[in-house]
């Protein structure tokens, strides 16, 4: 196993800890409830978004156990957002990372609740004390992820995602629409670590630049495993985006250029991180990861 794919597994199962800590459990009537936001958040993924959050505080050596819940948090928001795109009135998904989707596990009034509920649950484990002592330092996360999860985050992208569905966009739109959707999180996430440490403006727009480039890079990716890949491998329905009509970097940019971008700006989101050394090493691998990754 490499050095990047032993610190990915070493997150997801340090952060696995902190989730299922945070979950809620009953006998009662709520835990459906409570099953199903346990379902969606155990369902597995890379962890990626926590991942990226304690190696940017490893950049400033805060406690991994800080970042570890500033981690578990994004990952709640991502797994919120899943949930909610997989729904009939979004995207009607039946296959998440190779399993029933919420809604089809539950129904859908559950699955909508149980996102809600995710959502909520990652601003209850960032305020918690354990994130930081420091209250100043968690109003910040807090209010950082907030703008990043919602109307000019992911929120607004994912609108403009389900627009894009009746007009034609350009590359610039596509860009925006992804930088929202996709971008803002991976933009937190990374930048997460320096809220942590009280870093600079520098380190955190060094921060900032990388998790620019790298959400792109992850989206055109995405495109390109859509279009070309197996839906057993990848773990989701694929070939939705041209069922639906909609651009994307691939339909744009054809293959070959789309796959020749993400590695360009694989390459450039790793520079911006020379700053800081060695110490950057496995952020600017996960750089080259996101575009290789076959699911």
């Amino acid at each position: 196993m490499t050095e990047l794919a032993t610190a990915l597994a070493d997150a997801a199962k340090t952060v696995e800890r902190v989730l299922e800590e945070a979950m809620p459990h009953s006998d009662d009537l709520e835990g459906r409830l409570f099953d199903a936001m346990r379902y969606s958040t155990f369902a597995g993924g890379k962890r990626l978004r926590p991942f990226l959050v304690r190696e940017s505080a490893r950049l400033f050596n805060v406690p991994d156990a800080y970042a570890v819940r500033a981690g578990a948090a994004v990952e709640l928001i991502h797994t919120y957002s899943l949930v909610h795109d997989d729904l009939p009135a979004m995207d009607n998904s039946d296959l998440r990372r190779g399993k029933p989707t919420a809604h089809k596990k539950f129904d859908e009034a559950t699955a909508i609740i149980s996102g809600d509920a995710l959502l909520t649950l990652a601003f209850e484990v960032l305020a918690d004390s354990r994130t930081h002592p420091d209250a100043a330092v968690r109003c910040s996360l807090i209010s950082s992820l907030a703008v990043a999860a919602g109307a000019v985050g992911m929120c607004g992208g994912q609108i403009y995602d389900l627009q894009a569905e009746e007009r034609t966009l350009d590359l610039e739109s596509i860009k925006k629409l992804q930088n929202m959707k996709t971008g803002a999180l991976f933009a937190y996430s990374c930048e997460a670590g320096a809220l942590l440490a009280k870093a600079d403006d520098k380190a955190r727009q060094a921060l900032r630049s990388y998790a620019h480039d790298l959400g792109i890079a992850f989206q055109i990716a995405d495109d390109i495993l859509d279009a070309e890949g197996d839906e057993a491998q990848v773990g989701k329905s694929i070939r939705r985006d041209a069922e639906a009509g909609k651009e994307t970097f691939v339909s744009l940019l054809g293959l070959d250029k789309a796959k020749a971008e993400a590695a360009q700006l694989a390459r450039s989101a790793a520079n911006h991180l020379d700053l800081f050394g060695d110490k950057a090493k496995l952020l600017q691998s996960a750089a080259f990861f996101v575009v290789e990754r076959q699911t």
